[in-house]
């Protein structure tokens, strides 16, 4: 008796001509299933070769798929490294400890940087190997809680409390609730940003609330500026330029919490920033264009420090500005409008 499911000879497939024919392979626990045979130049040394340099090939394809998930991690490790440092308090046997400890707010800040190069090499090796996942958006975001949200509130607090160890007890509980704020705002942008997220090049021109990295860059530029015109204040000779760059020095310590207050606001706001490589510095752009690229470059080698404060914080308050502008001008209009004529 044939079995039920078993072809009777006419609705057998029939190879095409000049085809192998096709044997089939009979399965006593269920229903016959159909097999072709592989030629035997399948089985030559060359073709063995060529399997092997495929498999390899595929193998390095992993390995680049690999690699975002290693920058987002190393992400995380420099915001990590970046609170460690800046939490030092004594001088150890080893030199390299002593020159972070010597030099901690601004090593710390510099790391915060290095987390930004992690952050931007990481999406865009995801984007580049098509390899954008659900799992690597989630670890990106965790690792920017660290070197964008915890990080730069926990420099700029350690800062404070060491230029100004004696302030009130009531003074240095709300600058500690300026940076809880500025924690608790960073945590809920990323939240967002999670919910809202779309995979693709095309989705990524601008961002609603202020860019995590474009707060923690507005912080840590200010406390390189600060730590660079301390460091100056203390070697030049000049007594009235010392006194100056001493002055300048304090003024960006006090103006620090006020910079972490509205930079934690502005992550959680509904103002657009344009995302500043995606939009201007792709494509074919005009001469003048790569003039201003290229002095903004050498203005960077010369006195980066100032540059990045100057540059980070004119980013955060650009979409404040822009804000104002377009609803001044609705304004106008719709008043211009409305007038009798």
């Amino acid at each position: 008796m044939e079995h039920p499911s078993s072809p009777s000879p006419a609705d057998q497939p029939t190879p095409p001509p000049g085809a192998e024919p096709i044997r089939i392979h009979r399965d006593p626990d269920g229903p016959r299933r159909l097999r072709r045979h592989k030629p035997e130049i399948h089985r030559t040394p060359e073709h063995k070769r060529r399997r092997l340099k495929r498999h390899g090939r595929r193998a390095y394809v992993r390995s680049v798929y690999f690699l975002p998930s290693l920058c987002t991690l190393g992400n995380a490790i420099c915001g990590f490294a970046a609170i460690y440092i800046c939490t030092l308090d004594a001088r150890s046997h080893d030199p390299l400890t002593n020159w972070f400890y010597e030099n901690r707010f601004m090593a710390a800040a510099y790391m915060i940087f290095v987390a930004m190069l992690f952050d931007g090499l990481d999406g865009r090796l995801a984007r580049m190997t098509r390899h954008t996942t659900d799992f690597g958006g989630q670890l990106d975001s965790m690792a920017d809680m660290v070197s964008f949200g915890v990080a730069p509130a926990m420099i700029a607090l350690q800062l404070f409390k060491t230029a100004h160890p004696d302030i009130p007890s009531m003074l240095s509980r709300l600058i500690w609730a300026v940076g809880a704020l500025y924690m608790s705002c960073a945590a809920m942008r990323l939240a967002r940003f999670n919910v809202s997220n779309e995979h693709g090049e095309q989705h990524h021109f601008s961002f609603l609330g202020l860019p995590s990295p474009g707060a923690a860059g507005a912080v840590v530029a200010l406390i390189l500026a600060q730590q660079d015109l301390g460091f100056e204040s203390q070697s030049v000779k000049t007594v009235w330029l010392a006194n100056t760059l001493g002055f300048l020095a304090k003024a960006l310590i006090i103006a620090l919490p006020f910079v972490v207050l509205l930079t934690g606001i502005l992550m959680v706001s509904n103002i657009r920033y344009p995302h500043v490589v995606n939009r201007y510095l792709k494509g074919r752009k005009s001469i003048a264009t790569v003039v201003v690229m290229v002095v903004f470059v050498l203005l960077v080698v010369v006195a980066h420090r100032y540059v990045l404060a100057i540059g980070c914080l004119t980013y955060g308050l650009w979409g404040v500005g822009w804000f104002l502008w377009t609803r001044a001008r609705g304004r106008h209009r719709h008043l211009a409008a409305a007038a009798p004529r």
